[in-house]
Formats: C-alpha cells, structure tokens, sequence
C-alpha cells in the first residue's frame, strides 16, 4: 500500500485478491469494483470509503446488499464458465469482502496520518 502523504486511490485496497471466494462470480465482482474505482481517490474515512465501495457494488451488481435479503444474485456480466458461473454471493460480500475492504482502507488511512 501507499505511503503517507501520496495521493491514494481505491484500487489499492483490492490487492492481493482473497485466496477464497463465495461463489464463481465473487471475483469478477472484485476485479469489476476495483477497475470502477481505479482512478477515486480512497476518502478521509473509512465510512466514506464503506459507502463508495457499497455503491459501486450496488451499481455493478445491480444489488444493494443492506436491502436485498437474498444470499446470492445471478448476474450475466459475471458468468465465465462453470456450474454456479454468473452467481455472487451477497454473504460473503457482507460477511467476508467488504470488511476486508474496510480493513484494508482503515489500515491504508491509519498510515496515512501523522502518529
């Protein structure tokens, strides 16, 4: 990740890619936000940066993940072959990728400031 002062932007937080994923779509979503959010520069905060990522994910798939009770979505765009192709898994959104990006932005922010 980037050092203090440099101007960040918010595909810095989706490397490294997780080693495991929901379902088959999951990481073309990833890859997807990460290219929709190359060129933004990662917010002051980490609820801003919270917001930015739940939006571009709810542009992308279609899908707000605090409304839609569903655990997984088809999405065409996301289909590349395979038994469960095109499927994305709201829950490990929820539950796994989007506090990793959390993480990844407090972490990124935390350094950022002066001690």
């Amino acid at each position: 990740m980037a050092h203090d002062d440099a101007v960040v932007k918010m595909a810095e937080l989706f490397d490294p890619e997780p080693k495991r994923w929901g379902l088959r779509g999951d990481p073309y979503v990833w890859r997807a936000l990460r290219d929709h959010l190359s060129g933004t520069d990662v917010p002051e905060s980490v609820d801003e940066a919270v917001r930015l990522l739940r939006a571009a994910f709810s542009e992308l798939v279609g899908t707000d993940l605090a409304d839609e009770p569903a655990s997984s979505v088809y999405q065409e765009q996301y289909a590349h072959g395979g038994m469960s192709s095109g499927m994305v898994s709201l829950d490990t959104w929820r539950e796994r990728l989007m506090p990793l990006l959390a993480e990844r932005a407090a972490t990124l922010l935390s350094r950022r400031r002066p001690a």
